[in-house]
Parts: structure tokens; C-alpha cells; sequence
């Protein structure tokens, strides 16, 4: 079995950050080692939260701790995702460059979290500068979505045209995959909702319903980097594979969450959807 070292948020309520990804790792068959960068006792998103943010000295003793067991050596990978602190930046890429050391085939998937269409920012300063400046020149896949993107390379998305001039600005300051979790531009139809995804074999396209969600569930763009860490690992590589996988994956889990009522995702209701999706959304390449 392949090991996945995650280092993402944790809430106690909810599903975000490790408690969005972990179980789709592990529902696809990886062995997920989970280092949580806070506790809280749910998502932000709600305005209110009890808990706190784990110093940059804690992590690194858990990580010395499961280092000292040797579960580091021959990993498959390491997620990285919400922080909490850029503090914590040097610390994550440390775990990073160790996971690579023992296994130099080993893939550094970067979910740049750091805010989105409407909310604007919502981390801590410091930490866009982290992941634009450092974080993004070790990563193999980074998974940002469109106001994230747009940060990351200074431009704007506004179509397909612009999109993709953005993905090869972000594949030009370090990784291989680009990865969009959540494209909207003004030359698709209203009703759709796309992911985009460029790297060495081209760049795809995949397009799904968009759900009257409202409000739209937190933690879908942590579900969906594991979903298509996991199939890419799986497929020996194969990134329209992933692609198509995480859309049709998270499409399901979206519709189990709306037709439920509730505003969590409802990742564990529709966890079979998460290994064999119901309804299949196919990429297109696009270039």
C-alpha cells in the first residue's frame, strides 16, 4: 500500500482541510499520514470557530516523531494544504524535501489555500507570499482555484484563452500540473462549472452541471486535490485520467450534499461515488 503525507487544517465539525481529504485517500486506497496544522472546531466559513493554530515547533516534533519511525521512507507523495501560519511555511517544505529524499519519484502535490471568488483572501499574511515564492517552485501539481490562480501568476481569467495563459505562467514558476478546481469564464455556458488542467501532455478540459448549492460546501478544492493526487498516483501519471475522476468524483458528492440539505459535504454518504463515480464527466483537450 502507498503512503500519502498530508499536512492540512483539521476540524473537529465538518469536512475541510484533512477532514476532506484523508478519507478519500484512504477510500481510494492509499495509506494517508495526517499531520493537522490547526484544530479548529469547524470551517471559518461559518464566522465563528473555537481553536488554534499548532506553532510551527509542534508540527515539526510530530513530523521528527513520525520521521523516527520511518513511515517518510519510500512515501508516494505529500498534500499540502490550508496553513494557518506562513510560519509554518519552512517547516511543510522541510517534510516536503525529506518525503522526495527517500523516494525521488515522490510527488509534491500544493493546494495553494488561500481564499476565493467573493471572500477575497482568508488566511494570515504572509502565506499567499509563501506559496507564490516558495511553495510553488517545489511542487510537481499545484490545484489553486481561479482567484488563486489569478494571484499566483498576476492575471486575470476572464476565458478560455486568458485561462490557459495563466496555467502556462503558473507551470513556468515550477510545477508540471496545473490544475484548476473551479473555472468560471464568460465563453461557457452559465450552467456548467469547469476544472482545467494543463501539464507536459497537454492541457484538458472538463465540464459539469453546476448545482443550485447555496451556500456553496467548503472544502470541495482539498477534496478534490486528494481525488486527483489519488488517480494520478493510481494511473501510473496519467493526468486527463485524474482529471476526470476528481470532477466526476466531487460532481456526485455535490449532488449527495445538495439533495441531503446540508451544508457539509457529504463526502461520507456518497464515499462509493468517491472510487466509481456514477455519472462520468470526460476531459477534452483543448490545445
Amino acid at each position: 500500500m502507498k503512503t500519502i503525507l498530508t499536512i492540512q487544517s483539521h476540524v473537529a465539525f465538518g469536512h475541510v482541510g484533512n477532514r476532506a481529504a484523508v478519507f478519500p485517500l484512504e477510500r481510494l486506497g492509499f495509506d494517508a499520514i495526517a499531520v493537522n496544522t490547526v484544530q479548529f472546531s469547524n470551517h471559518t466559513g461559518y464566522g465563528a470557530w473555537t481553536g488554534m493554530v499548532f506553532p510551527p515547533e509542534h508540527i515539526a516534533d510530530v513530523l521528527r516523531g513520525i520521521e523516527t519511525r520511518g513511515a517518510l521512507d519510500g512515501a508516494a507523495a505529500a498534500l499540502t494544504g490550508y496553513l494557518g501560519d506562513a510560519a509554518l511555511g519552512e517547516v511543510v517544505l522541510a517534510a516536503v524535501k525529506r518525503v522526495k529524499q527517500g523516494n525521488p519519484a515522490a510527488i509534491y502535490c500544493c493546494d495553494p489555500v488561500m481564499g476565493d471568488v467573493g471572500r477575497g483572501f482568508f488566511v494570515r499574511p504572509g502565506i499567499p507570499e509563501f506559496f507564490r515564492d516558495q511553495a510553488l517552485a517545489l511542487a510537481d501539481i499545484i490545484t489553486p482555484n481561479q482567484f488563486e490562480l489569478e494571484y499566483l501568476t498576476g492575471l486575470k481569467v476572464g476565458d478560455l484563452a486568458s485561462a490557459l495563459s495563466a496555467t502556462r505562467a503558473a507551470r513556468a514558476l515550477g510545477p508540471r500540473w496545473v490544475m484548476v478546481t473551479s473555472l468560471t469564464r464568460l465563453d461557457a455556458p452559465d450552467d456548467r462549472i469547469e476544472m482545467l488542467l494543463d501539464g507536459p501532455t497537454g492541457a484538458y478540459l472538463v465540464s459539469t452541471p453546476r448545482l443550485a448549492l447555496d451556500p456553496l460546501p467548503n472544502g470541495a478544492g482539498d477534496c478534490v486535490a486528494a481525488l486527483f493526487l489519488a488517480k494520478f498516483l493510481e494511473s501510473g501519471g496519467d493526468g486527463a485520467a485524474a482529471l476526470g475522476h476528481a470532477a466526476s468524483a466531487i460532481y456526485a458528492v455535490f449532488r449527495r450534499t445538495m439533495q441531503s440539505g446540508q451544508r457539509e459535504l457529504q463526502i461520507i454518504a456518497a464515499q462509493d461515488e468517491l472510487v466509481r463515480p456514477s455519472d462520468y464527466f470526460t476531459p477534452v483537450r483543448i490545445d
